[in-house]
């Protein structure tokens, strides 16, 4: 099984994820102690999907994130670079239409979606900036952008012991419910590296998006950010 570097070569972060597809949903819920789905459903909730609305879902993986947008009534593209995710999804979700897409070049035309978003994505692109153009690219004049990222503990003695648990604890438990432990010491590393909540937001606005803001769920533990076209 495959790791990616902290380059985020993309052949190499989607080696890493064909490798993890068909366990992927299953080891997240573990080791986010059963948070990953309180997580999706606040997402879902700042979306505010709603029937005729056209949705972008990048990193979709296996569709858990898209599947509550068409469910509203939603018209939802799931989008994904990896193989093995869009046929563990295919799989699981066959009502969806999967596409294959790369973030850092969308396969679609300027100002198709109402809303583009991207849960626990970007973090792994090669290039955010480009991304998050391209992002802006694709959605109408007035549209959204709404990223669901891992992010900074705002309280200090919980982002201590968070941090500790993502280097220590969270290799621990992959080892022994992964395929591949080596991807999620990866995850931790790249968690690790990210920006927080402020220096993601100036990201999104220096790529061209306004009225950026954002919101901490579990404590920072992870931060939707929303913005304008």
């Amino acid at each position: 099984m495959s790791r990616a570097s902290m380059d985020k070569n993309p052949e190499e972060v989607a080696a890493m994820f064909d490798g993890v597809a068909k366990r992927y949903d299953l080891v997240n819920d573990l080791l986010s102690l059963g948070q990953t789905k309180a997580w999706r459903r606040a997402t879902t909730k700042i979306i505010a999907p709603r029937a005729g609305m056209k949705i972008l879902d990048l990193a979709a993986g296996t569709g858990s994130s898209s599947d509550p947008l068409a469910a509203a009534g939603a018209d939802v593209i799931p989008a994904d670079f990896s193989e093995g995710m869009l046929a563990a999804g295919r799989k699981a979700r066959p009502h969806l239409a999967f596409t294959k897409a790369d973030a850092l070049n969308l396969p679609f035309s300027d100002g198709q979606f109402d809303l583009v978003t991207i849960s626990f994505g970007l973090r792994n692109t090669a290039d955010i900036d480009l991304a998050l153009a391209q992002m802006l690219r694709v959605t109408k004049p007035g549209g959204q952008l709404v990223v669901c990222e891992f992010s900074s503990p705002t309280f200090g003695p919980f982002r201590t012991i968070y941090t500790n648990y993502l280097m220590r604890a969270l290799p621990w438990v992959a080892r022994r419910t992964s395929s591949n432990p080596d991807a999620y010491i990866y995850l931790a590393e790249s968690i690790r590296a990210w920006p927080d909540q402020k220096a993601l937001a100036a990201k999104i606005e220096a790529a061209g998006w306004s009225r950026v803001t954002w919101t901490n769920l579990t404590g920072g533990v992870v931060a939707v950010h929303k913005a304008f076209k």
